[in-house]
């Protein structure tokens, strides 16, 4: 019998593994035209830009009447309306400005330790509204609470170079409930972090810009010393025309005539652009980049962003210098204050300025009142003791209560889902900058570091958790980096994409859920009391 034939075996085609997610394909499909695409690069950062403003203005006028420190900052702009100058108010000031008696105030000055931009941009909505108008005392932190969002949410896309990345940043942003909350009270803070904002985009902008024209200056060094018209530059080129560094300079001087602690970011920055300009010298193959970025372009650098900076902040107090009813606005001019010697020649007008700011940052750094909200900055990231801006029990058939208690409150705490996250997030980026040298990783933290960093030299003093909004973008930053590596890319095997887009989905969605949870706390509803309390997860938010 002969042996069966032995027919070769085929080798099975192996298919390539899936890539993306049927997702990926939908949204391709969908942004196939220049036009789509356009939409959606603006349309997202809109979307979420009209979210926060409905969140945002949907009953601010409530409660009518003056809550935690809208006492000073409201009266304060109104009197600078008035005055040009910060004014004093009588004893019993509050009920009397609530129910409409505005023009209480004298001529006299009143001491006051911040500067005054931010009073001037809660002035602007009294001018428009009127002061007997709770609506008009709020409506400048609405708008500029409502442009953080869709700031945040473009600069997060150009670091990200991720439309719908930037867009759940932005997201996130607008349904906090810490950033609703310093958004619908008039407080400084939320101003403060605006601006700061602004300088932290226009740092951005000039790394781009720095970069090009670093690469433009050395290849033309370059050619003229190809052609024998020049010798080879150990230290590169001193570049005066920065105009997103002059911005920088303008945005923290801002940020600073709302409170000092503004200067922070300008002085954080300042280093970071030196850094940042060393480590391109270095990439671009400057032998002496270390010595150029802080001998050459340094000084070029601190020329172009810090006399701005004080300008801008000396600017802000035109209405002290204009008028003669300010606080320690003739201090000069009594007997033995003026100053002798050398400095005699000094304006008494800047004399009595100076003096001024040293008794407001002596005020500042000595301020150890005890506050039941105040917290320790090393909780911050922890948001144990988040701020009562604003609380009123009532029992049945009082202010419509249908319960046997009920409570109307504004507490300022974050969104505990998207909060914890981010500062989980903030811990991460620290090993990630350390693995990956990414740059974006180290300005997310430059950020947070001028923001939070320089309050661990304070631990004694009065302070509270709503500071925290001024460093609240860079959290949600760094947050965004996180997703970013949880979606993955679509080009990832089709498993891993899809299970990156399913938790995204998935957070996002619960996070907006905690958000509607928290919302009447956020906006003073009126709501049973035990509901109130089933919002008190910690025993420290009471």
């Amino acid at each position: 019998m002969g042996q069966p034939l032995e027919h070769p075996v085929e080798p099975v085609e192996e298919r390539p593994e899936p890539r993306g997610s049927r997702l990926d394909e939908w949204w391709g499909h969908m942004l196939r035209t220049p036009g789509r695409r356009r939409l959606w690069y603006w349309g997202g950062p809109i979307a979420v830009t009209l979210l926060a403003a409905v969140l945002r203005l949907w009953n601010v006028a409530n409660p009518h009447s003056l809550v935690f420190d809208e006492t000073f900052y409201v009266k304060d702009a109104y009197t600078l309306l008035n005055n040009g100058y910060e004014s004093q108010w009588p004893a019993g000031a509050d009920q009397r400005f609530n129910s409409g008696d505005t023009d209480i105030f004298s001529d006299e000055g009143s001491f006051v330790v911040h500067p005054p931009l931010g009073k001037w941009v809660i002035a602007l909505g009294l001018a428009a509204f009127g002061a007997d108008n709770s609506f008009g005392w709020r409506i400048g932190t609405v708008v500029v609470g409502v442009l953080a969002v869709f700031l945040l949410t473009v600069i997060a896309r150009r670091l990200f170079a991720s439309t719908i990345v930037a867009v759940i940043v932005g997201f996130l942003f607008a349904i906090d409930g810490h950033a609703i909350v310093m958004s619908r009270v008039a407080l400084l803070d939320g101003i403060l972090m605006f601006f700061a904002l602004l300088g932290f985009g226009a740092i951005l902008l000039d790394r781009t810009w720095h970069e090009k024209r670093l690469r433009a200056w050395l290849a033309a060094r370059q050619a003229r010393v190809d052609a024998g018209l020049a010798t080879e530059s150990s230290w590169g080129p001193g570049l005066w025309w920065r105009p997103w560094l002059l911005a920088a300079g303008l945005a923290f001087g801002m940020a600073a005539s709302v409170k000092w602690s503004g200067l922070y970011f300008l002085a954080a920055f300042g280093v970071y652009v030196v850094v940042v300009d060393a480590l391109a010298r270095r990439r671009a193959g400057v032998a002496f980049w270390a010595s150029a970025a802080v001998l050459k372009q340094g000084p070029i650098s601190f020329l172009l962003m810090v006399p701005i900076a004080l300008a801008t902040v000396i600017a802000s107090w035109t209405g002290w210098f204009l008028t003669a009813g300010g606080y320690y606005r003739s201090w000069a001019s009594e007997a033995g204050n003026a100053w002798t010697g050398a400095l005699a020649w000094v304006p008494e007008s800047v004399q009595s300025f100076w003096h001024y700011q040293v008794a407001a940052y002596e005020y500042h750094v000595g301020l150890s009142t005890p506050h039941p909200y105040q917290a320790n900055p090393l909780t911050w990231l922890f948001m144990t003791r988040p701020t009562s801006m604003y609380y009123q029990g009532s029992s049945y058939g009082e202010d419509g209560c249908r319960a046997d208690l009920c409570s109307a409150a504004i507490h300022s705490v974050a969104n505990p889902l998207i909060w914890w996250a981010a500062a989980a997030a903030a811990f991460y980026l620290l090993y990630r900058l350390a693995r990956y040298r990414e740059w974006q990783t180290g300005l997310i933290l430059m950020g947070l570091a001028a923001g939070y960093l320089p309050w661990l030299m304070y631990l004694n003093r009065t302070v509270y958790q709503f500071y925290t909004i001024a460093f609240e973008p860079y959290l949600l930053l760094g947050l965004g980096v996180v997703i970013a590596v949880i979606l993955g890319r679509r080009d990832d095997p089709r498993w891993r994409r899809q299970r990156g887009i399913g938790v995204v989905a998935v957070y996002l969605g619960v996070a907006a859920l905690v958000s509607a949870f928290f919302y009447p706390i956020w906006t003073a509803q009126l709501v049973p009391y035990w509901f109130w309390h089933l919002h008190m997860w910690l025993p420290s938010w009471v």
